[in-house]
């Protein structure tokens, strides 16, 4: 038997393809100390080696081996004639079929890879504009705000109320700018921000009687401006500490009341 059947044989025994019998007869003839089958061998380990070394780690898909698989037979099966020739050269082309399809498939993993990363580093640059979209726009409602307030402060019919804090916020501060025909705005300073489930609420009196005039939040220097609705007769303000959403009735305690 010439040598050159073990030639071909050499990549196939690395890839796993070789059928049972030949590979027992490769394995008998590497045992008599071929070295050029031996430097075959381990070169195509290497370069298997080398090849999943570069692959990014990931799992392929389930049902993606037995696809590989049939992929394999069918293709052999198409390019297998009717006399079947010699083993060396089914061996080869077996070999070749998986060496390309494994090569497809590394291809098609390390694309994946790079499209899912950009992906990712597209949506992080996303929720940053986002972020900044959304600090902008807070900025911007902030100073609308503070004009209209300065504005009002402008009316000779505006009337300035202060208010002091109390209960559990005895150094917080506010200023009502109110009029009788607008409403008004309240600003208030150093008041804590609301623990979870709670919110700060406004309340007007007219006749000594609460009206819930609207619920806010501080931001996390203790500051906020926040609109009042124009309401008749109103007496004065304060400002309780609620639950969430606001209640029609005040229950918790005063945090800021007019002097």
């Amino acid at each position: 038997m010439t040598h050159e059947p073990y030639d071909s044989q050499a990549a196939a025994y690395a890839l796993g393809v070789l059928d049972a019998e030949e590979r027992l007869e490769f394995e008998r003839h590497l045992a008599t100390g071929c070295a050029d089958c031996q430097a075959s061998l381990r070169e195509s380990g290497e370069a298997l080696a080398t090849l999943a070394a570069e692959l990014p780690p990931a799992i392929p898909p389930p049902g993606v081996r037995a696809a590989l698989l049939q992929r394999i037979d069918a293709e052999a099966a198409r390019r297998r004639p009717a006399v079947r020739p010699a083993r060396g050269w089914l061996t080869w082309a077996t070999a070749a079929v998986a060496a390309m399809l494994v090569g497809g498939l590394a291809v098609g993993l390390l694309l994946g890879s790079r499209y899912e990363a950009r992906l990712t580093q597209l949506a992080g640059e996303l929720d940053s504009l986002r972020a900044e979209r959304g600090r902008v726009e807070g900025l911007l409602r902030e100073r609308a705000n503070a004009q209209a307030v300065l504005d009002l402060l402008r009316d000779p019919g505006t009337r300035l109320v202060a208010l002091a804090g109390a209960g559990p916020s005895p150094e917080a501060i506010g200023r009502v700018v109110w009029h009788e025909a607008t409403g008004g705005w309240i600003v208030v300073a150093k008041l804590p921000p609301a623990q979870p489930g709670r919110t700060y609420e406004l309340w007007t009196f007219s006749g000594g009687r609460p009206s819930p005039a609207g619920v806010f939040d501080v931001d996390a220097s203790g500051s906020a401006i926040h609109r009042i609705a124009l309401a008749p007769r109103v007496e004065g303000f304060a400002v309780t500490l609620e639950p969430a959403g606001g209640v029609p009735s005040p229950t918790g305690p005063i945090v800021l009341a007019a002097r």
